[in-house]
């Protein structure tokens, strides 16, 4: 990835272009190797999800700060009066998670055996997420406004667990340790002023950081998607979510190149062509009813 040239009418700007073009493409070759030395999270269940990541802070340490989080955003919920009011969808999605979780063991052998903690906290919001140790928030807005099936739901939950069972908070905290810990060292080594060292992070943070964002994203329809079909749920029904949510962006979108998430149309070609590998399995989970 090319660092983008500076316009400039003197030669020491062209130079200092020149020099930063060369250290961003520096830290992406260490990023690389160190990379390619570490271990995958998860094995690869019928989509494939065993990209080796970088994993410098302990799992533990990650789940108690989820837990942590997780406890405060309950009772921040529950003294607005926002946690599991609506008590049938409350059920409603802690059984299609329910129904799930046993299949992460396709993944990860431990994940069953997690803590598992389900919450719908009512907000417009369009939202959910699945912390690490796999403490899942819904907000009611996503199916509400959406008016999602069960079938969707499923969809979501299986990306959202995916996140959590490939630890991917833990890797793109790891990530940031590294690429700060290149930038202060190639700046000092270049003999960069301040300025220049926190342009080169700026570059990280705006393009190596949301590219792995999106790798993210992409791992986790994948393993969400087989997830979802393991437990009865339609796969095909990811594409009529995305379209739902394609419908619902319309507006302030930014271009999927400076997004960390992948445009919802790429995201339902994606689907179309994993329904090869995972509607077997969703047709297997049928018929053992």
């Amino acid at each position: 990835m090319m660092f983008p040239r500076q316009v400039s009418i003197t030669g020491a700007v062209t130079v200092r272009a020149t020099v930063l073009r060369m250290f961003v493409a520096a830290l992406l070759a260490f990023t690389s190797h160190v990379l390619g030395g570490c271990a995958s999270t998860t094995s690869g269940g019928a989509v494939g999800a065993e990209r080796k990541q970088l994993l410098l802070v302990s799992s533990a340490q990650l789940e108690q700060m989820a837990a942590q989080s997780y406890t405060k955003l309950q009772a921040d919920a529950s003294k607005k009066g926002a946690l599991n009011t609506d008590h049938a969808l409350t059920q409603r999605v802690r059984a299609i998670a329910a129904r799930i979780e046993p299949h992460t063991a396709v993944f990860r052998r431990d994940a069953p055996g997690w803590k598992w903690e389900v919450n719908v906290i009512s907000s417009d919001e369009l939202n959910a997420f699945c912390m690490p140790g796999g403490k899942i928030a819904f907000y009611s807005g996503l199916i509400k406004k959406l008016d999602l099936s069960d079938q969707e739901i499923a969809i979501v939950m299986g990306h959202e667990i995916s996140h959590a069972l490939r630890e991917h908070s833990r890797e793109q905290v790891s990530q940031a340790i590294a690429a700060q810990t290149a930038i202060g060292v190639g700046a000092a080594l270049l003999g960069l002023g301040g300025g220049s060292a926190d342009l080169a992070s700026t570059a990280y943070d705006a393009l190596i950081a949301t590219k792995f964002s999106r790798v993210d994203e992409d791992e986790a329809d994948r393993m969400g998607l087989e997830l979802s079909a393991r437990a009865g749920y339609d796969p095909r029904a990811g594409i009529s979510l995305w379209q739902k949510m394609m419908k619902a962006n319309q507006s302030g979108r930014p271009p999927e190149f400076l997004s960390t998430h992948p445009a919802e149309s790429s995201r339902i070609q994606r689907i179309e062509s994993l329904l090869p590998a995972v509607m077997p399995l969703y047709e297997a989970a049928r018929r053992r009813g």
